[in-house]
């Protein structure tokens, strides 16, 4: 049988830069943390901003924490529908050509050049996690979802960093096709190989 595998729902949602929260709310503005996330020091913040395109805007779009080098901002299709926008279906970090936007927060605005996109479904795995299942970084898998609406996702893109901590990762357009709510447990249906932990030995 094929490991279970954690299953999350990623909510639209930006990663702001330490420049770009400076212009959204004020010199040495701390974030504050709402909870801890799933992957090693990623938390979601109490703080929210708004997203506009043109006259349509996403409100209370959740900022996650840290700060990063660059600002990005990942959103589902149906919001790309919602702002009347083709943003690109990208790894996170690939935001290259993607969509301007306007970021707009309690102190200020930032009118973003590029940084929107919808992101891949795709793998967290630590090093140990990926010798453990015999995947390698950017490895294609498919992921078995049982249930009522139960489905099985291809094109799952594997990452694999010492700071990952192995859980699937799909948009609220994906798992409200497959009826998840918050999270779920899915099996690893082609490109897996079975290869014993270290701790079952």
């Amino acid at each position: 049988m094929s490991p279970k595998i954690l299953v999350e729902i990623s909510g639209r949602h930006v990663h702001l830069s330490e420049k770009d929260k400076t212009e959204l709310f004020g010199a040495d503005y701390v974030l504050t943390k709402l909870k801890d996330l799933s992957q090693p020091g990623l938390f979601a913040c109490q703080e929210t901003v708004e997203i506009q395109v043109g006259e349509k805007k996403l409100k209370k779009v959740r900022i996650i924490g840290p700060p990063r080098a660059q600002t990005q901002i990942e959103i589902s299709q149906t919001d790309g529908y919602f702002l009347k926008i083709e943003a690109p279906l990208r790894l996170s970090g690939d935001l290259a050509d993607s969509p301007e936007c306007k970021i707009i927060g309690p102190k200020g605005e930032v009118n973003l050049k590029e940084g929107l996109i919808i992101a891949k479904r795709h793998l967290h795995l630590s090093p140990e996690e990926a010798r453990g299942f015999n995947l390698k970084n950017n490895q294609e898998i498919s992921l078995k979802i049982d249930g009522e609406r139960g489905l099985t996702f291809h094109k799952i893109i594997a990452r694999v960093s010492p700071d990952y901590k192995a859980a699937v990762h799909l948009d609220t357009d994906e798992g409200n096709a497959a009826g998840i709510v918050n999270k779920t447990y899915g099996e690893i249906s082609f490109g897996y190989k079975k290869l014993k932990m270290k701790s079952e030995k």
